[in-house]
C-alpha cells in the first residue's frame, strides 16, 4: 500500500476551489458525491460494467487514479479496483455512521471517491477500492478507442 499517502481532513490539495466554484463545475449528483462524501446507490453507476482498456480519472479535476487492468468484479454494486496509480489517492480515517472505514480521496483535489476495504482476497493486493461511478471519468486507451471506431454499426 505504498502507492498512496495517508492524510487527515486538514490536508491542502494542489487543486482548490470554493464550494461555489465546485457547484458551478459539477452537476448536483456529482457535487454530492465528490464534495459532500455522498454515495450513489449500488448497481446504478455507469462505470460498473466498463471493461475496456483505459484509465479512470477524478471527475472533479481529471487526475488519473486507476488503470483499467486493476478493475475487478467484486459483487458489491460499485466499480472496484485492487490498486491505485501511485500517489493518486489519499486515505482518510472515516468514523461516520458509527463505524471506522478508510475514505479514499483524490490526492490532487481532495474529492471523495469512495472507500478502501481489505476484503478482496482473490486480488494481487487483497484490497478493494470501492468507488462511486459519479466520482470517476473513463478514458479508453488509444487501442480501445480505435477498435470501437472500427466496429461495424448494429442494424
Amino acid at each position: 500500500m505504498d502507492n498512496m499517502s495517508s492524510s487527515d481532513d486538514s490536508t491542502s490539495y494542489p487543486v482548490t476551489k470554493s464550494d461555489a466554484e465546485w457547484r458551478e463545475q459539477l452537476d448536483p449528483n456529482r457535487f454530492e458525491v465528490l464534495r459532500e462524501a455522498g454515495t450513489e446507490p449500488a448497481w446504478t453507476g455507469e462505470l460498473l460494467d466498463e471493461h475496456r482498456d483505459g484509465s479512470f480519472s477524478c471527475a472533479a479535476c481529471g487526475a488519473e487514479l486507476f488503470a483499467s487492468g486493476t478493475k475487478f468484479e467484486s459483487g458489491s454494486g460499485w466499480p472496484s479496483f485492487y490498486d491505485a496509480i501511485p500517489g493518486s489517492v489519499d486515505l482518510i480515517t472515516d468514523n461516520s455512521y458509527g463505524m471506522t472505514r478508510t475514505e479514499v480521496r483524490c490526492a490532487n483535489c481532495g474529492s471523495h471517491l469512495g472507500h478502501l476495504f481489505d476484503d478482496a482476497f482473490s486480488t494481487p493486493t487483497g484490497m478493494r477500492y470501492c468507488m462511486n461511478s459519479l466520482a470517476l471519468e473513463f478514458a479508453p486507451s488509444d487501442d480501445a478507442a480505435a477498435g470501437a471506431a472500427e466496429a461495424p454499426a448494429e442494424s
